[in-house]
């Protein structure tokens, strides 16, 4: 694994002392350097090289957005947005993951002390598993349009999770999913505002329905239901049609909503499913997914070349849960196929 080095990029001189204090603090983290503006970042880019840059979505001059399209035009290197709490900064953090930033990091700039600690402990975390990304072999994302070849459903439900890099991830597969889709869950380990704005993006531009996850939700064919809420577990109650339950317990394995207990409830309820875990950091979904497997599911994971982020694949990997590896352009089809005739 490599350390990060990471460039601080904010017009404010208190918030550019702020975060250089919380990553100084991480483990396998140094603050290289920091800079005000786009013109400041250049050079500091070509001098001190770094391999993550934290970039402030708000600067005077060239916006932070469009120093981001320079950088993944020129120079692709991992790239952490900062960006605030408003429907115009989740907005904004989706367009910055489509120009090909690793994740987006809300500002806490109003947050209580304990929401602050909670909210800063991550971006430790964020940093370095954004400075062992893919960003370089990142292909450019294709419009997502619904698909349009016949689909006769077999019966499976489809089941997904993914973290950081999912969000584009999850684009390009559902982009291949019909209007009558098989019912499919995600597990998506995102800020929850940009999971809202992604979901009723996705409503807007694929034929079938996207939906935020809701207890008690019937798993029916077209439809996708994303579970990204942090304070509830989503699980999968047998039944015809299944039904979704939201629990509010604690974390599993430090994750909630927790992709190995959503996994787990479809294994041990026999629910004929197909599984697949994306990019990500951390090991969440790996313990599941092999749950699934020896149930006699179809497992499948994202390969790690083209995952942004390769933690979760690995981990994966490395307990043999998945029946076989899958590059991200054809993973769509291959989960449309596990739950289809023909």
């Amino acid at each position: 694994m490599h350390e990060a080095r990471v460039l601080v990029v904010d017009d404010s001189a208190a918030m550019r002392a702020l975060f250089s204090d919380i990553l100084d603090q991480a483990k396998n983290v140094t603050v290289v350097g920091t800079a005000r503006s786009a013109d400041d970042a250049r050079d500091q880019i070509a001098e001190l090289k770094p391999n993550v840059i934290t970039l402030d979505v708000e600067m005077p001059g060239m916006s932070g957005i469009e120093f981001l399209e320079e950088i993944m035009e020129h120079d692709p290197r991992p790239v952490v947005m900062l960006s605030s709490l408003t429907q115009a900064g989740t907005e904004i953090s989706l367009r910055a993951i489509e120009l090909g930033a690793v994740d987006c990091f809300p500002k806490p700039l109003k947050a209580t002390p304990e929401q602050f600690s909670k909210s800063v402990g991550k971006l430790g975390k964020i940093v370095l598993a954004a400075a062992n990304s893919n960003v370089r072999d990142r292909k450019p994302r294709t419009e997502a349009k619904g698909g349009e070849a016949p689909f006769q459903w077999n019966g499976h439900i489809a089941a997904i999770s993914a973290s950081m890099g999912g969000i584009d991830a999850l684009t390009t597969i559902l982009a291949q999913f019909p209007g009558n889709c098989p019912p499919t869950l995600v597990c998506l380990q995102a800020e929850p505002m940009v999971v809202e704005t992604f979901v009723k993006r996705l409503d807007d531009m694929l034929k079938c329905h996207v939906r935020p996850a809701r207890d008690g939700a019937t798993l029916t064919q077209g439809t996708i239901h994303i579970a990204a809420d942090p304070d509830h577990h989503v699980v999968v109650e047998p039944g015809q049609p299944p039904r979704l339950r939201l629990m509010a317990r604690d974390p599993v394995d430090g994750a909630r909503p927790s992709a190995n207990l959503l996994f787990g409830s479809i294994a041990r309820g026999a629910i004929p499913a197909i599984g697949a875990v994306l990019t990500g950091m951390g090991s969440d979904g790996a313990r599941g997914l092999r749950l699934l497997r020896e149930s006699g599911a179809t497992t499948l994971v994202q390969d790690r070349k083209t995952a942004l982020v390769s933690e979760a694949p690995e981990a994966v990997i490395a307990l043999d849960a998945a029946v076989r590896e899958v590059p991200l352009a054809d993973l769509g089809t291959a989960l449309l196929a596990g739950c289809g005739i023909g």
